[in-house]
């Protein structure tokens, strides 16, 4: 029975491959002679595309039909030159023998006579990608920086009108999770038919009725042939000094599967980690309200050039990114994202610290060579399931980092090395259930479960500072342990009443945090005796905190006016104690934070935003353990005082403006904060050691911001020009060396850029970012310091010859600083790429700093600190690429 069955499954499958049947042709010219590279698509009745193909160099095409059903089926062919062409197909057996006639209208639609233009749908807004796209372009990445309205920064990330977008769909699917760098660099812009803005962004299908978002998300909308196959491409490259660059991606965006994946590797000064960036994971924790230290060790304040990564990091890494999504149905699918980061760093620089108070100078000069191993492996697993009367969605997170530092450091003259290791496991689990009930009111259900371990470990030799940590007597070395694991967990059931444009929303929930501190501050003596420093160097600290909450949310919406007022009212118990530092100590509080935002439409494009919020917050763990802590070389740490409490005042306003149709897109905002502390830092500073405590004293922090931008596209000039200010002011205090210092910092800073197409044959591009910051202690003959940066970047395309690629790009940064000289820096770029059409590739040959600079000196001012660094940076590069385009 079983070989009968396993026959007939046999004979079904060669059945069903036969069924397929090819529908061939050929693709002729006036003359009788065969066109290579005709785009030859099959359609159905409705025009919906069923396959789609290009001919081969006679000309010959060649499509499968999965029946015989062709009733109203249509072959088209077109070319660039030629009219398009469209038969009948009404014989699966024929062979379809097409002639297409010269276009004699080509050049009635040059792009001169063209414009770009914008079309608004509702709350969406689209831009046609070839509008903005030029020859030399290459991702949808390379687009979007040309976009009025749309601004992407260094890192990647992107904004619109001022407001960072909250999610890159494609094709209407999240399939990258808020890590969409992959996606702007990978995804080809002649595979993008528009990108859309989608502002009050609601992915939420039942709650789009009575919207309260005010996210903004980009829509790329793929073309129809681009989802009929994978795409990608494979680079391989090599230079000089021993320089390798390796990619390979493929993707794919049908229906059912969407994916890209990809695997890179390179020693030329490029992030692949820059591919894993979520940028709005801050905010994302924030709403988890789960605040556990990210890592309390460290080699010292090394910090980075003031530069673009590529042009001072020293790596050798490789990255595994693989991101794919499946559909079961329009309301269900999965999405698993899975990356393995592995990282070589190296980093040489040397710096030189003054610190100024009354009375006295602390001056702090230090060098140092580390080699840095940061690896990270990801898993995350998302079922989402999204209609009209349910949502459900599990994510599902592991995550796994071993990181390691080693290095040699020379610290006012004396030479030690380190070596840190940092091992961080975090699990979790977020549930979100929603069901909407015959009444159209809505009951939601949202868990969330999180265990994390990061066991640190810091060694030192020989051993420092021995007049504080051995009683002045040499010694062979200090090894700082830590161990914080933490169980955390939030849960709640919410219900929402829905009348007409009026929602009200009542949640009860509960979150518990427990943590447990552990650390030792151990050295090693000339014998090789191993020894606590002293008893006030052990933790051994529980910590759990609970909090009870309930909160009343009241919304209203109607065409012009969004309006949400919330009353999260919550209970706080918190119990801490740690027997070997005599500590045991409880807390139990109760909160009301209130919040109000509005959002009225001015006019259709227009709208002003409003908003204020009362927050009190809680300090956590690392604000009261007792033992001394070695957080780096040079720094010590402790507390003495009970857990920090904050009171924090937030008002915020706004306006946004837009005429799409004119391209021109302007923002103004303004922020003002008022924030209550319980405690304050206070430090002790010597030349060859920071010592803080924690200690109970009132401190508090004002600040304010304003900020205007502006972008519009010049279609006289084919240009998109965009110009910013904005103003930052704060109040607060220091105290150090017993000394309280009153400070006000003030920023001002200034851009102007412009992306103009000169010619149909160059394109430039520049900005410019102009900031001024002052630092003044608000005493009598108070100290003052004043930082003053300018940087320029500039780059020049042009095209050659037929298919020659020539960019020229530079890079100006000038700074200035009172009482040093001025710094002044001015990289340039040289690319030239060639692309072989009949072999899909490009050939590219690239200098990166041409003039050869090994060494970049940057200044950095914070409040009463001057800090002058000396860092290594990469020399002149040259590397010859090869990409295949698929």
């Amino acid at each position: 029975m079983k070989k009968l069955i396993l026959t007939c499954w046999l004979l079904l499958a060669a059945f069903s491959v036969f069924a397929q049947k090819p529908l061939k042709g050929q693709v002729k010219d006036a003359s009788g002679k065969g066109v290579e590279s005709v785009n030859v698509t099959l359609k159905d009745a409705k025009g919906n595309i069923i396959n789609f193909t290009h001919t081969n160099k006679n000309g010959a095409f060649s499509m499968e039909l999965k029946n015989d059903q062709i009733a109203g089926y249509k072959i088209e062919a077109s070319s660039i030159g030629y009219k398009k062409l469209i038969t009948t197909v009404t014989d699966v057996a024929k062979n379809y023998d097409l002639t297409l006639q010269p276009s004699e209208t080509t050049l009635e639609t040059v792009n001169v006579k063209n414009r770009p233009s914008l079309t608004a749908r509702g709350d969406t807004l689209n831009y046609r990608t070839a509008d903005f796209a030029d020859k030399q372009d290459r991702s949808i990445g390379d687009v979007l920086k040309k976009m009025p309205g749309v601004e992407v920064a260094e890192d990647g990330k992107i904004s619109y009108n001022g407001k960072s977008i909250s999610n890159l769909y494609v094709d209407g699917d999240n399939l990258l999770d808020d890590k969409y760098n992959i996606g702007t660099k990978s995804i080809p812009h002649g595979a993008v038919d528009k990108v859309q803005v989608i502002q009050n962004d609601q992915p939420i299908k039942m709650m789009r009725k009575n919207n309260m978002s005010d996210d903004v998300a980009l829509n790329l909308v793929i073309k129809d042939e681009a989802k009929l196959k994978v795409m990608g491409d494979a680079t391989a490259g090599a230079g000089m000094p021993n320089r390798f660059d390796e990619n390979l991606t493929a993707m794919l965006f049908n229906k059912k599967l969407k994916f890209i994946n990809n695997i890179k590797g390179n020693n030329i000064g490029s992030d692949p980690g820059g591919d894993l960036i979520a940028h709005n994971f801050s905010d994302y924790l924030k709403k988890l309200d789960n605040d556990k230290p990210s890592g309390l060790l460290s080699t010292g304040a090394a910090g980075v050039p003031s530069l673009p990564q590529s042009r001072y990091l020293f790596n050798k890494a490789g990255l595994i990114n693989l991101n794919n999504l499946y559909k079961f149905n329009q309301d269900l699918q999965l999405r698993a994202n899975i990356s393995y980061l592995y990282d070589e760093r190296r980093q040489e620089y040397n710096k030189f610290s003054e610190t100024y108070l009354p009375g006295q100078t602390i001056r702090y000069a230090e060098t140092q060579n580390n080699g840095i191993n940061p690896q990270k492996l990801r898993a995350q697993f998302n079922l989402n399931g999204n209609a009209e009367q349910y949502y459900l969605n599990n994510n599902l997170v592991v995550e796994y980092a071993p990181f390691k530092t080693t290095s040699g450091f020379v610290m006012n003259n004396v030479a030690a090395n380190q070596v840190l290791k940092q091992e961080t496991f975090d699990l979790s689990n977020e549930f979100n259930y929603r069901k909407k009930l015959k009444s159209e009111d809505v009951i939601n259900l949202y868990s969330y479960l999180n265990r994390t371990t990061q066991p640190e470990t810091l060694n030192i030799t020989p051993g420092l500072n021995a007049d504080i940590l051995n009683n002045g007597n040499s010694y062979l070395g200090l090894t700082q342990y830590i161990k914080l694991p933490t169980w955390y967990t939030n849960n709640y059931v919410s219900f929402a009443f829905v009348k007409n444009n009026f929602v009200q929303t009542y949640k009860a929930g509960f979150n518990v945090q427990q943590q447990q501190l552990n650390s030792e501050l151990y050295r090693t003596q000339n014998n090789q005796q191993t020894e606590p420093v002293t008893g006030s160097t052990v933790n051994d600290l529980d910590w759990l905190k609970t909090k009870l909450y309930t909160e009343a949310t009241y919304e209203y919406t109607n065409d012009k006016l969004k309006a949400g007022l919330s009353l999260p009212l919550s209970y706080n118990h918190i119990n801490y104690s740690d027997a070997l530092n005599q500590l045991d100590n409880g807390l139990n509080k109760l909160f009301i934070n209130p919040g109000l935002n509005i959002k009225y439409q001015t006019s259709t494009e227009n709208y002003v935003t409003a908003n204020y919020n009362f927050r009190n917050d809680l300090g956590g763990i690392n604000d009261v353990y007792r033992g001394t802590i070695l957080k780096n070389y040079r720094s010590l740490f402790s507390n003495d005082a009970p857990i920090a409490e904050s009171k924090s005042h937030n008002i915020g306003a706004g306006f946004n403006f837009r005429k799409a149709m004119q391209m021109l897109f302007a923002n103004v905002t303004a922020n003002y904060s008022d924030t209550e502390l319980s405690t304050i830092s206070a430090y002790n500073l010597s030349n060859n050691i920071q010592q803080k405590i924690v200690l109970p004293l009132n401190n508090h922090i004002r600040s304010i911001s304003l900020t205007a931008n502006a972008s519009k596209y010049l279609f006289s000039l084919k240009s998109t020009v965009n110009a910013g200010v904005s103003f930052a002011q704060s109040k607060y205090s220091q105290l150090q060396n017993d000394a309280l210092l009153p400070f006000n910092t003030q920023t001002v800073a200034y851009k102007v850029g412009i992306e103009a197409k000169l010619t149909n044959f160059i394109n430039w591009s520049y900005a410019a970012n102009f900031a001024i910051t002052d630092n003044k202690a608000t005493v009598a003959d108070g100290i003052k310091t004043n930082f003053k940066q300018l940087r320029q970047q500039s780059a020049l395309a042009i095209t050659t010859v037929r298919n020659l690629y020539l960019n020229l790009s530079a890079e100006h940064l000038l700074t200035r600083q009172s009482s040093q000289p001025d710094l002044k820096y001015l990289f340039a770029d040289a690319n030239m790429r060639y692309k072989w059409l009949k072999m899909k590739t490009d050939i590219e040959f690239g200098i990166s700093n041409l003039t050869n600079i090994k060494s970049f000196d940057a200044i950095y001012i914070s409040a009463n600190s001057l800090t002058t660094g000396t860092y290594a940076i990469p020399g002149r590069v040259a590397m010859l690429k090869a990409t295949f385009n698929f």
